[in-house]
This record gives C-alpha cells, structure tokens and sequence, in this order.
C-alpha cells in the first residue's frame, strides 16, 4: 500500500508590536494573516491572534506543529522601568559602578541634563570582601558572609539579584560560588555575570547582568502564562526569537532574559532577508545587500543587510541603559504610524516619541483618542479611506481624524488640517532619513546602492518618499509587509552565542591554550542546541591595534585549512583584523595587534516555509483623492490632490504593473506608488517599486 504523501509542518509566527499583535500562519503553503490589538498581558492578544488565524485558514489550533514568538516584555520593561525589584551584588568598593558609568555626559553642553537612574538604587547594591585579579583568586569569599548577605537581601524585598564581581569573566571562581549560596538561601533569580556576559569592561559586564536579572521575572512570568495557555488550546510551547536574530526554546530564552531585548526587530530584519532576494531574477541575488525599514505603531527600525546576512553588534543601548549581547544590528526611531504629533516651546512641529498606543490608538481608530499622529495624517492625505479596515476589521473614523488635524494646525499657525497633515508626514520621514543615514552613511556605506525592504502596518506608505530622500531608486515591499516580523520568525535559524576574554597580544598566544578555549565554548553552544549534530560552528575573535580602545570582530574559521599550524593561527587572524580594519577605517596599521575576546556560533539552519502565491488578476477596487507632497516639487503642485487608482493588493497578479499614483491596500498594510513611480508584481507577491523614467530595470 503506498503511504499517504507527507505534508508541509502547520507553522505559526506571532510577532507582538507597541499596537498590533501579528500572526502569520502557514498551512500545505497557504499563507493566513492576523493583525490584532496588542494586549497589556501580551499573551492574551497572542492566543487572540492565534485563534483568528486558525479560523481564517479553517484549521484547529491543535493542528499547529511549530510555534515560533518575538516579544516586547523585556524591552518595555526597560522603556517602563517597571521590570524586578533587583539587587546587586559587587566587590568591596564597587558599588557604584552603575552610577560612575563612564563618566559621559547625555549631553555636552546641556547644563541642566540628568542622567536617567540607575535600574538598582544605591539601597539594594551590596558589596562583599572578595579580590580577584587576571591573574588568579587573591582572596575567596566567606560562606557566612554571603549567606549574612542573603539575609539583608531577602530584607529589602529584592525580586530579582544580578552578582558582578571583579574579574569574574577571567577567573569566576568567587562569582560562582556567592551564585551558589545565594541561590540556595533566596526564592529569586539570581544572574551572574560570567554567565550572561564573561568579558571584561566592569561597567558594562554589570549593567549588562543587571539588564538580565531586571527583566528575567517578567519574561519567566510571561513564558509560563504564555505557554500555559497554548498548552490549554493544543499550541506546541514558543520558541522565541532573540535578538541576536536566532531562534530558541522558552527555557533557554529565560536562562538568557538579556537576550529577548529587541526581539521584535530582529525578526523583521530576518523576514527581510528571507523575502529580499528576486526569486524571477535569471542572476545571482540569493545574497541581496537592502536597507531594512519596518515602521510599526510606535517606532521605526533600520537595519543593513549584506550580501544576505543581517549586520551583527554585540552592544546597544535602550532609554540610556548600555547592553551587551550579540543582536542584530538595529537602528530604532521613535517614528510609528502611532507617534503623536506636537508644538514644542519654539513653535516647531515634532512627531513623536509618545505614541498613542493601540489604547486608545490614534484619533481615526474611533476609540476615544484624541491627539493627531501620523496614521490620523495619511488618513488626512488620503492614503487611508474610510472604507479601509485596518487589520481587516478596524473601520476608521476619518472625520475624527481632520478635527485632531484642524487643532495641530491651528496650534502650529497653519492653514489647514492638509497643511498640518503633509507637515506631520515631512517631520516622520525626516527622521526615518536621519535614520537610514546613521546605519550607512555614517558608517562609510552609500545608501544609493541598497534596495529599501520596507513593511510594518506604515512603512510601504511611507516608503517611497523615505527612499526618494536618500536617492535610492528602488523600493521592495514583501507580500507579507505588514506582517513581516512575523514570518521572520518561520524563517529564522536557531542560534547560540558564547563568548570568553582573553586579553593578550596575538604574536603571543598560544594555539593550543586559544582552541582549548574555543572547545569550551563549542561545548557550551552545542549543549543549549536543539540538534547538536545538525548545528554548524563558527568561530570568531575580536582584535584591535594595540593603544586602541575598541574591538573589530574577525572571523576565524575559515582560516584554519591555510594555517601552517593546526587549529588557531595568531597570523592569519592578525591578516584577516588588518583587512577589517582597512574596510571598516579606510586604513590599516604596522602596529602589534591585541586579542581580546574569543567568539563562537552555532547556528542550526532554518526552513523558511514555501508560500503558494495566486494573484486573480484584476485587482483594481476603484479610485481615491490624495495628496503626495514627495512629488517633484518642480513639477506637481504638492498641495494639489491627484485621482490614485486603489487596488486590492491580495489579488494582483504575478507580473502586473501599476503606474502611480496609485494605492495598494491589503488587510495589514497599504503601499503608495506616488506619481513618477512604477510598481511590479514578481512571481512570490513582493511589490518592486521604481523610477518610472528608470530604464535599466531589475537589479
């Protein structure tokens, strides 16, 4: 008898953002898509998102086989500061090192500038008698004298406790053990800092492990709850992206809560990887180089993708706080559909960083919100009918919309509500253009040679007009645009990162002590892998010139079969940190160079679903007055309103072309194609948009 034939693995990605929850569900190569408000327990709207999807596609939730998450609880904790009561624990004389910092001020000629408070008030920092130096252990701990410690601990309530001792990434002798017993005598966390980040540079070790122990309770919190309820209606547990754009189980993720900060973002970087590649061109563009733009309700993130691989960082900082993790290299803006607009003291228009949430959300979601933001100004523009339903549902308001708009004018000394409109618009892209600009240019890249790969609910709204900015002349918006951080997550590797000091010139290390190190660290990723036999390894270092401050990070591996040695090679490392710093400076040096971390990945591939895509040709649903002040003013009247031709972008065909102006809506988002402009449908749904005067087609 012969077998049935398989079927593809039921797959759901649930991506939550500051307004929208967003759900994408795979199903035998169907794409469904949900877009519901975002919860104050995100996971309610998670199982709300979840069971919408499932009725869309007429499946049970018990169906879903995979179930892949990215998350807002650790950041928003930061941004909140309503994360765990935390305590610190420090040597003898360092009590202070999350207030000393590095002594910078937020900003040099501001005089009355304050920095914000540190996440662990002086109250609940300890200090214990203990020395250990690069060297060795100089003086153990005392038994008694940390479980005394426990004892004030407990007396402050503390929730949560983050131990950074002196020297601990080199020799964590002490650490271990005060983690140890205070575990033992406390029913908290306990996060140590040669667990969460064993690397010198004592302020931001510290802050670093105060991040994890500050945000471990709520996302442990929120795992459990999470998983609870899916386990209640047949959803497999989450497996939650990190932000250093790999995907994980839940215990593992609450082992390292540090690394769920920009999780959301990271997932819409790899989403964008997976949908930028030209599956119709006859070229090599598996490994595109795009800019990536997700503009969501409450912020804009950039992020550059090269050669197909999302640029990495290890460090970051959110609301001042300095971070130490690898992550996805992301640039945040506080520019979303729902930032409000205001008049500062000068008179000056601004847009954001308060947002107006999806509670009430802005003033044309009819829910009592009553402050213009820059969803209220594309309704105003006509970008946003009022037969359009947001989400699929969410039927606008847009009268409310043009008071709120009237009232900023009238504050504003402007005209009108369309004058107020096109100025709140100026105002957000300026800053989404000052953001692309510090992820390239500021950092030796031209921005005219990406593609921009924009989604979230506004980004293919304001797309166009962001990327006319900075002269790029093409523009990608996925099928999936406004869900895309969601099916980021189907398409995401699963990845671990470890990382060790090891501070000495490279001309004298030695190989043998270096790949002892390195095997340590393979050991560890392999051990946090779900299939350790599947999983690849690569090895990496960070190196500088010695005298220098900072660090490059250079790949290792690849070098291995040229070394005239076996296994590390101090030589074809110096080379290859040389070559770095020529790219990254413009210059190398004749100088000594220093080791100062060893680096390993391990990375076990993911299998980005295969989307079926049918467009049923004609797709247009009729016409609408807009305003597009992005055109050329030289040649339009940017206050004029022009006839855009609106279709329903669901259905277009493969291979359609639309002239601007033109708007395409679909349930979680709405692309613009101003006049000047030429959208192409290719064969997967991704809308590609360029000068209509451009002849040199697709790159």
């Amino acid at each position: 008898m012969t077998p049935p034939p398989a079927t593809a693995p039921t797959r759901i990605g649930v991506d939550v953002g500051g307004t929208f929850t967003d759900v994408v569900l795979v199903v035998d190569g169907d794409r469904y898509t949900a877009k519901v408000p975002t919860t104050a327990d995100q996971s309610v709207g998670v199982l709300d998102g979840i069971e919408k999807a499932c009725d869309a596609a007429g499946v049970d939730p018990a169906d879903i086989d995979a179930f892949a998450h990215a998350m807002t609880v650790s950041v928003n904790a930061l941004l909140e500061r309503n994360g765990a009561k935390t305590a610190l624990v420090t040597t003898a004389g360092f009590r202070d090192v999350l207030e000393i910092a590095r002594q910078d001020r937020p900003d040099l000629y501001d005089l009355n500038v304050t920095k914000a408070d540190p996440l662990v008030p002086r109250n609940r920092r300890f200090e214990i008698d203990e020395r250990a130096t690069t060297e060795g252990i100089e003086q153990r701990v005392d038994p008694d004298e940390v479980r005394d410690l426990a004892s004030d601990i407990a007396a402050t309530d503390a929730e949560s406790v983050a131990v950074c001792l002196l020297h601990a990434y080199a020799h964590p002798e002490n650490e271990q053990r005060v983690a140890e017993i205070l575990r033992e005598e406390l029913a908290v966390p306990v996060s140590a800092s040669h667990e969460v980040l064993p690397e010198f540079r004592e302020f931001e070790r510290t802050a670093t492990t105060a991040v994890d122990a500050y945000v471990t309770p709520a996302i442990e919190g929120y795992l459990t709850r999470l998983t609870d309820q899916a386990t209640d209606v047949g959803v497999p547990d989450p497996r939650v992206m990190q932000a250093n754009g790999g995907i994980a189980d839940s215990e593992t993720v609450s082992d390292h809560a540090v690394s769920t900060t920009l999780s959301g973002p990271a997932a819409g970087v790899v989403g964008a990887a997976a949908t930028a590649a030209d599956a119709d061109a006859t070229t090599d563009a598996a490994a595109p180089s795009v800019v990536t733009f997700d503009m969501g309700g409450t912020s804009s993130d950039v992020s550059l993708v090269r050669d197909g691989q999302a640029e990495r960082t290890t460090e970051a900082e959110i609301d001042g706080i300095p971070i130490r993790t690898p992550m996805v290299d992301v640039t945040t803006v506080g520019a979303g559909g729902g930032s409000i607009a205001w008049v500062d003291s000068g008179g000056a228009l601004r847009v954001g960083p308060e947002s107006a949430g999806a509670d009430p959300g802005p003033a044309c979601y009819g829910r009592g919100g009553d402050r213009p933001t820059v969803t209220d100004a594309n309704v105003v523009l006509g970008y946003i009918g009022d037969d359009t339903a947001l989400g699929g549902e969410l039927t606008l308001d847009t009268a409310a919309a043009y008071a709120v708009l009237a009232d900023l004018a009238d504050e504003a000394d402007l005209p009108d509500a369309e004058a107020a409109a096109r100025g709140v618009v100026r105002v957000a892209n300026a800053t989404m253009t000052r953001a692309i600009r510090a992820a390239t240019v500021e950092r030796g890249h031209d921005p005219r040679r990406f593609d921009l790969v924009a989604f979230g609910g506004a980004g293919p709204m304001h797309a166009v007009a962001v990327a006319t900015d900075l002269g790029m002349d093409r523009v990608v918006i996925p099928a999936p645009a406004g869900v895309l951080s969601a099916y980021g997550l189907l398409a995401a590797d699963e990845t671990h990162d470890a990382v060790r000091t090891v501070t000495r010139p490279l001309a004298a290390a030695d190989s043998a002590e270096i790949d002892a190190i390195y095997d340590e660290l393979i050991d560890r990723v392999l051990a946090e892998a779900s299939d350790s036999d599947t999983a690849t390894v690569e090895q990496a270092a960070d190196c500088r010139y010695d005298g220098q401050s900072f660090e490059l990070t250079v790949p290792v591996e690849e070098f291995a079969a040229d070394a005239a040695a076996d296994g590390f090679d101090p030589a074809a490392v110096a080379d290859a940190f040389d070559a770095a710093h020529e790219r990254a400076y413009g210059y190398s040096l004749d100088a000594p160079v220093e080791l100062v971390n060893l680096r390993v990945t391990a990375t076990i591939d993911g299998d980005p679903p295969a989307i079926t895509y049918e467009g049923a040709g004609d797709a247009v649903v009729g016409s609408r007055e807009a305003i597009f002040p992005e055109s050329d003013p030289a040649t339009s009247d940017a206050t004029a309103r022009q006839s855009a031709t609106v279709y329903d972008r669901s259905i277009l065909a493969a291979n359609a072309t639309i002239d601007g102006p033109a708007i395409l809506e679909q349930a979680e988002s709405t692309a613009v194609v101003p006049p000047g402009w030429r959208g192409r449908v290719r064969t997967d749904g991704a809308l590609v948009m360029q000068r209509a005067n451009e002849t040199g087609g697709d790159r």
